[in-house]
């Protein structure tokens, strides 16, 4: 079965692709493995400066790169090229700092010497998502190529021009053949790859039952994994926030990505006092967002990147609807041939109804109305997710104090939930473990082996 390339703003086929053979796949963990033999040998500097090559590949060609992703997956072009620039800004960030992330780490103990040594583990396989098809992919192969892995993605199948892509950046900067490696296959292959013993760890980026499904079968091999799965992120509204720029930054905050975003807000939690005055002024927003040519600057939001996944929002909206949910904003799928899907808003949402339980992957803000503060953590702490949380007011010095009440991976006050390098990134609950970027997430995929002098 050819793995298809298909424009979700056009329904049309852009290419298709035929999957790699298995005889193509044992070649490319061969040649994977090979690679590692030497890659780990050479220096933080050599690694660096291929690092920052990859980084200026992606500035000298953000447009081309931009375009391949928005014509695979719908995203608005201005968006696309905001996703190129800030992977390029990833490898840069892991050339200046993976050295001092993985140096050795001295120890008082008993020992005359003890420290920690940070070593490579060998090929890590990467299974990630359509919705950020170059970010994803490059918050785990920069940091994880720099401490001396190598890797082998599995993209999602409806984004093969991007998998193809990645690769061509890494070999245009002049990483050794086997370093990067892109799999042309199946998910059905994912199985035969992690139980190959060429493959020494997996981190997935998807859905709770793609997490769950390979972190079980890693776990029957004794594999390290980092799953970042789901969200549903809490966007808590206090009585003393700005309420205007906070009504702004709302409707920014559940369009990211047209509402395709793991961090996007889902559920806006809103102290009672202000609540209608809020909603207006957030309905405002949303309905100013404009549609369109995807490779249009202006267009605000796109398509959902496929067909399928606009049914599913829709069918997750109006199960919710029929079980007491309130329209306060119309929109939704415009017909059922149609990827498009514009911005809704509901309220008294039911629990028990998918608005309630489940992760609306699409542009539906779910509105709950609070009574104070005390039942605004409750309410965001109901979730079976813990990925990310924002919490607004002026008083920041009660909102750091409610941030450590909430069962996330992360919260941020007065703004948008963001992944940055720096920054460890993942979740907790069923948004899975482990974390990306930062110090801590360099780390995931190393040997932490201790030496000890007598």
């Amino acid at each position: 079965m050819a793995i298809q390339s298909l424009n979700p703003a056009t329904n049309k086929v852009i290419k298709n692709f035929t999957p790699h053979s298995p005889d193509e796949l044992e070649n490319s963990l061969n040649r994977a493995d090979l690679a590692f033999g030497s890659w780990r040998k050479t220096l933080f500097t050599e690694r660096a400066d291929l690092m920052r090559r990859a980084a200026q590949e992606l500035k000298d060609n953000v447009n081309h790169y931009a375009e391949i992703i928005t014509l695979e997956m719908g995203k608005p072009i201005r968006e696309s090229k905001g996703e190129i620039n800030k992977c390029a800004l990833c490898c840069e960030f892991y050339a200046e700092h993976a050295e001092t992330y993985l140096k050795d780490e001295d120890i008082h103990s008993d020992a005359s010497v003890s420290y920690i040594s940070y070593e490579p583990l060998g090929i890590i396989l990467a299974v990630m998502p359509w919705n950020f098809p170059f970010w994803q992919v490059f918050r785990f192969a920069a940091p994880s190529l720099m401490a001396g892995n190598v890797g082998l993605l599995k993209h999602a199948s409806n984004v093969p021009q991007c998998a193809l892509a990645i690769e061509e950046v890494f070999r245009k900067a002049g990483f050794p053949e086997g370093v990067f490696t892109t799999a042309l296959v199946e998910s059905e292959a994912v199985e035969t790859l992690i139980k190959d013993d060429r493959i020494k760890a997996v981190t997935l980026t998807g859905s709770e039952g793609a997490g769950a499904s390979v972190a079980a079968l890693a776990g029957s091999q004794i594999k390290k994994t980092v799953m970042e799965l789901g969200g549903s992120d809490a966007f808590i509204v206090l009585a003393d926030a700005n309420l205007e720029e906070t009504a702004e930054m709302a409707a920014k905050a559940r369009m990211i990505n047209t509402g395709q975003s793991c961090i996007a807000a889902k559920r806006f939690i809103i102290e009672e006092k202000i609540a209608p005055k809020f909603i207006n002024r957030m309905k405002h927003y949303l309905q100013a967002l404009k549609t369109g040519d995807t490779l249009d600057e202006t267009t605000d939001y796109g398509p959902l990147a496929r067909q399928d996944l606009a049914a599913s929002v829709q069918k997750q909206v109006d199960e919710s609807v029929a079980k007491g949910a309130k329209i306060l904003l119309e929109g939704g799928r415009p017909d059922e041939t149609s990827a498009y899907f514009h911005p809704m808003m509901l309220t008294d949402i039911q629990p028990g109804t998918p608005a309630h339980e489940e992760e609306i992957f699409g542009p539906v803000a779910c509105i709950f109305v609070v009574k104070n503060a005390e039942e605004a953590i409750k309410v965001a702490n109901e979730s079976r997710y813990g990925l990310g949380a924002s919490i607004w007011s002026c008083n920041v010095q009660e909102a750091r104090k409610l941030a450590r009440q909430i069962e996330s991976g992360a919260v941020f006050i007065n703004g948008i939930v963001q992944s940055h390098p720096a920054l460890p990134f993942g979740g907790i609950k069923k948004s899975g473990y482990g974390r990306e970027l930062s110090y801590v997430g360099i780390r995931e995929f190393v040997n932490q082996k201790t030496v000890w002098v007598a």
